[in-house]
């Protein structure tokens, strides 16, 4: 299976512009790596812009670069599991031990590459946009907006400004109502979610700070960033919702709260008992 998609392009070469060659060239020869990679990662690897990766996808007949994925991630996937292989390096044979151990070393390598990640200078400016805001929004789609929801219910504890819609539309509308002196979270494991997208975009123009949450530094989302934070998890597009990237989402949520929390600990304290107490009873 994995031939035939390759085959496609190659049987599709001559209808390609000298741009779209350079990315053909670069996908049979990287195709394994191209599948972690951004629509901006592989423009910049080809030396092509963003738009001739686009161009390339639609000569394919695709809808986008997302599908284009998909249909490597399909071919690629059917050669694997053909040879009893699954997602990442678990075999059908192994024992359970053997996919306990590989899914341990997964998920903690994703907490190492986001810890080195990390970016002081950034996450100081992180702190300080949610500090100062008189509004802080979080946003995300599927898989992300459960952690947008997560991040909400923590920095609830410890913040009342705080606030989080699931609806995309809702979103749309909370984030055009946003302005000068409020911050938006906005969580995309790509980067390239289109409602994720305009979010960020609407956002932005309404003079709000805008804070991603991502995998990429370069991508659709990032072009509306005031800072980004990275999460260091490799999620195929077989893998949405992925465990490992979540986990990192959730470190870097948890790297917030606590960092915010001890910056304004004694405002921060006095919120988080009397947000304990409100649910005190609920909890018997």
């Amino acid at each position: 299976m994995k031939g035939d998609f390759l085959t496609r392009i190659r049987a599709e070469y001559n209808q390609f512009t000298k741009a779209e060659r350079k990315v053909a060239d670069y996908i049979l020869q990287n195709y394994r790596e191209v599948l972690f990679m951004s629509i901006t990662d592989l423009a910049e690897a080809c030396e092509v812009g963003d738009t001739s990766v686009f161009r390339f996808c639609k000569t394919l007949e695709l809808k986008g670069y997302q599908e284009f994925k998909m249909q490597l991630s399909l071919s690629l996937h059917d050669e694997t599991t053909g040879q009893g292989r699954l997602e990442g390096d678990i075999s059908l044979k192994d024992s359970f031990a053997e996919v306990s151990r590989k899914v341990l070393n997964t998920n903690m390598s994703a907490l190492e590459e986001t810890y080195s990640l990390l970016n002081e200078e950034s996450f100081d400016r992180v702190i300080r946009y949610l500090h100062d805001a008189k509004r802080i929004c979080f946003f995300g789609v599927g898989a992300s907006m459960l952690s947008a929801m997560k991040a909400a219910n923590k920095f609830l504890r410890i913040e009342p400004k705080v606030s989080c819609v699931s609806d995309s539309h809702m979103q749309a509308m909370v984030a055009s109502m946003m302005g000068e002196g409020e911050a938006a979270v906005i969580f995309s494991y790509s980067g390239a979610t289109k409602d994720t997208i305009h979010v960020a975009e609407l956002a932005k123009k309404a003079g709000a700070a805008t804070i991603c949450i991502t995998r990429f530094v370069k991508s659709p989302l990032t072009s509306f960033s005031d800072v980004t934070l990275l999460c260091g998890a490799n999620e195929g597009p077989l893998q949405g919702g992925s465990t490992s990237s979540e986990i990192s989402q959730l470190f870097l949520i948890d790297l917030m709260y606590t960092e915010y929390y001890r910056r304004y600990f004694e405002t921060c304290n006095q919120v988080n008992e009397r947000v304990s107490s409100s649910v005190l009873d609920k909890m018997c």
